[in-house]
C-alpha cells in the first residue's frame, strides 16, 4: 500500500520512526507541468494514473487489514458526518454569501442527498482528504499522507475528492481517463458495474464540493485567509459542471 513505512515504535506507543518521502508534492508537479507545457502534457503524466490505481489498493486492501475500531474520531462514515459537512456548507458558506434561499427546501435536498450517500455498495478505507497536496512523490511513485482522520467508508468519496479537487482543475477528458484507471484497478478487489458506479460518484462529487465550499467560506470569509477565498471560484466551476452533466435529480 502506497503509504510511508513505519520502521520502529517505542514501547509506550508515543514515538515512532517513519520513512522520509522528501518534499515533492503531487500538486506542485501538476502545477509545474501545466505552467510549462499546458494540459496536453498533463494528460500524459503517468504519475496521476499510478496515483488513482494506488488509491484503489489503499481503499480495498487497506480496508481488509485495518482494525477500524482504532480509528479516531469515528470508526465509520455515517449520517452524523454527512450532517456535519452539509451544515458546514450552509452556515459557513451559503449564509455568509447573503443570498436568500428557502431553508426548508434546502433541508429536504440535504435529506435526499444523505439517503443516496448512505446507500453504498463499495466500502473500504476512507482517507477523507484525498487530494494532490496529500500525495508525496518519491522516485516517480505516489505515497499518500495525512490520513490520520480516516475510517471505514464509501470509496467514492476519496475518488471524488481527488479527481474534482478544485484548484487542480483536471480537464474533463483527463478525469474520465483517471476514472477508468481507478475502476480497472478496483476490479481486482470487487465486481463493479461501471455505469452505476459513475452515477453514484456524481452525488459524492456534489457532497465533497459542498464540504469544500464550507471550508473555503470558514477559512476565507471568517478567518480572512485570502488563499481560501480565492479558491471559491474553482469550487463553483465544479458545481456548474455538475449541474450541466450530473444526475437528473438536482
Amino acid at each position: 500500500i502506497a503509504v510511508p513505512s513505519v520502521y520502529a515504535v517505542s514501547e509506550d506507543g508515543m514515538e515512532y520512526l517513519q520513512e522520509a518521502l522528501g518534499d515533492t508534492v503531487l500538486f506542485d508537479c501538476i502545477d509545474k507541468i501545466r505552467s510549462e507545457s499546458g494540459d496536453a502534457e498533463l494528460m500524459k503524466y503517468g504519475v496521476l494514473r499510478r496515483t488513482v490505481r494506488a488509491l484503489a489498493d489503499l481503499q480495498f486492501m487497506g480496508g481488509k487489514v485495518l482494525d477500524f475500531e482504532v480509528c479516531y474520531p469515528v470508526k465509520e462514515f455515517g449520517p452524523r458526518q454527512i450532517d456535519f459537512d452539509l451544515n458546514y456548507f450552509k452556515y459557513c458558506f451559503l449564509k455568509a454569501t447573503g443570498l436568500n434561499f428557502d431553508e426548508q427546501k434546502l433541508q429536504d435536498d440535504f435529506e435526499s442527498l444523505k439517503s443516496r450517500l448512505l446507500d453504498c455498495e463499495y466500502m473500504g478505507f476512507l482517507m477523507r482528504d484525498c487530494q494532490a497536496r496529500n500525495v508525496m512523490i518519491k522516485d516517480e511513485k505516489p505515497y499518500f499522507i495525512d490520513f490520520q482522520g480516516g475510517h471505514r467508508g464509501p470509496v467514492y468519496y476519496d475518488l471524488a475528492s481527488f479527481l474534482w479537487q478544485a484548484r487542480a482543475e483536471y480537464p474533463s477528458g483527463l478525469k474520465a481517463e483517471l476514472l477508468d484507471e481507478y475502476l480497472d484497478a478496483a476490479k481486482h478487489y470487487v465486481k463493479i458495474d461501471r455505469a452505476a458506479f459513475q452515477e453514484k460518484l456524481q452525488y459524492f462529487v456534489l457532497f465533497r464540493t459542498l464540504q469544500v465550499l464550507g471550508c473555503y467560506g470558514f477559512r476565507g470569509y471568517y478567518e480572512q485567509k485570502s488563499f481560501f477565498a480565492g479558491s471559491v471560484p474553482y469550487a463553483m466551476a465544479n458545481v456548474r459542471e455538475l449541474l450541466s452533466d450530473g444526475p437528473a435529480e438536482q
